[in-house]
């Protein structure tokens, strides 16, 4: 199904005259709105391929309707969202789960959506169908080489579907680690883990980056070998300057300060982007803003602070990767993605608010009280009608979940696929 600028224009007209009106009188209270229109126009999150079904827990998991039973269905149900919210235009593929099998039409299908590919994922965290060995004690840390060298080689494959596909860059996440003291050696472990990486590396393509992601936790319960930012950040150091590390938000401990990891990695030029999710106990994947949305915009708040998103603009070889991974158990998969885009969006326009020169001056007096009222002065400030004005000025919908709702997407999606299908490979 798809969503036509028929659909849209037939959605806006109605509801322009109410929305002017709540962008004259938020334009009338702040500066700079031009600008900051701009670059909310230009930024744009990448959609990963197994957000598009379905999530679930180890207890089970309750399917919805119309889920995409391909790659070439889940383009397309990116290419839906891009044109409700103009924001969506890239998607993140997960090998093996979404190999191409003709890389040229896959690329012409995403091109004709207005879409390009981002990062692509391996996966070394479960055992695929006639898998020569099982990752059950690790993947790149084995204690076994010839495991290792099967989830190098897997790795590099990966690398070669990305290439046909056009993308620059690989995320490496690695389940990893022991359940029990005594279990491995954690030397050992990280010693391996990097000559496998060094491996892999060295089959990047030039122009290629690595993403080395961290998790503090889960599925193993007592060591992760790559457990947090430091972890990560040590790999990437010493792999060389194509390999950076990869923030996902839900992969920290409880209260963790991530804005300062933030700050500390890209001042050190080793951010190499995020996953976007949230969560209130743990790696929840929870609906991106739906549980900690001040967190949200302090991480933007760096972001822009050290300019991160703009130099990205200028030179798309340095940009900061941005991608949401979150698990939609009890919602349509596609509406809560569009809330998911909509919070960073609205976290990135408050971030763009804050006034640098006074906050810079408070900071170096000291004034503690001065610098929480210019970051909750931003914070508190609605800019939903900045977000949809740049929507509509790109030449989507005012309000996608709306639109989605009014032409009933998901019966439309029911009616093509059925009401059983399998987006990811859990």
């Amino acid at each position: 199904m798809k969503i036509t600028q028929q659909h849209i224009e037939a959605h806006n007209q109605p509801r322009i005259a109410q929305h002017k009106k709540r962008l004259d009188f938020l334009t009338s209270e702040i500066t700079g709105e031009r600008e900051i229109l701009q670059k909310l126009m230009d930024f744009q999150v990448a959609i990963p391929s197994w957000a598009l079904g379905t999530g679930g827990t180890r207890f089970g998991r309750f399917p919805g309707g119309g889920e995409p039973r391909s790659l070439e269905e889940k383009i397309e149900d990116v290419g839906l969202l891009h044109a409700l919210n103009r924001a969506s235009g890239a998607i993140s593929l997960h090998i093996p789960w979404d190999i191409p099998k003709d890389g040229k039409a896959i690329q012409e299908l995403a091109a004709s959506h207005g879409l390009k590919f981002d990062a692509v994922n391996s996966n070394t965290f479960q055992d695929q169908q006639n898998q020569a060995l099982s990752y059950k004690f690790g993947s790149l840390q084995h204690v076994d080489k010839a495991v290792r060298r099967q989830a190098i080689e897997h790795n590099v494959e990966v690398i070669k579907h990305g290439v046909a596909l056009g993308s620059e860059s690989l995320t490496v996440w690695l389940s990893d680690g022991s359940c029990f003291p005594g279990q491995l050696n954690f030397r050992r472990a990280f010693q391996n883990t990097l000559e496998s990486l060094q491996e892999i590396y060295a089959a990047l393509p030039s122009h290629w980056r690595m993403f080395i992601e961290y998790k503090a936790f889960e599925p193993n319960f007592y060591s992760m070998t790559v457990g947090d930012w430091g972890q990560s950040l040590l790999y990437s150091q010493k792999l060389g300057p194509q390999a950076y590390t990869l923030v996902d938000l839900g992969h920290h401990l409880p209260n963790a300060n991530i804005e300062q990891i933030v700050a500390l990695l890209l001042m050190e030029g080793k951010l190499g982007g995020f996953h976007f999710n949230d969560s209130k106990y743990g790696d929840d994947d929870l609906t991106v803003g739906s549980i900690r949305p001040y967190q949200l915009f302090l991480i933007f708040n760096e972001l822009v602070e050290g300019g991160a998103l703009e130099s990205a603009i200028r030179n798309p070889q340095s940009a900061i990767a941005l991608m949401i991974d979150a698990s939609h158990n009890v919602k349509d998969p596609l509406e809560d993605l569009l809330q998911s885009v909509e919070a960073i969006m609205i976290a990135y326009a408050q971030a763009l608010l804050v006034d640098r020169i006074a906050l810079n001056v408070a900071q170096l007096e000291n004034d503690t009280v001065r610098c929480q009222e210019l970051l909750q002065a931003a914070y508190r400030t609605d800019v939903r009608a900045l977000v949809a004005e740049a929507r509509l000025r790109g030449g989507g919908a005012l309000e996608p979940i709306g639109l989605f709702r009014e032409v009933n997407v998901r019966r439309g999606l029911i009616g093509e696929r059925g009401e059983r299908g399998m987006a990811t490979g859990l």
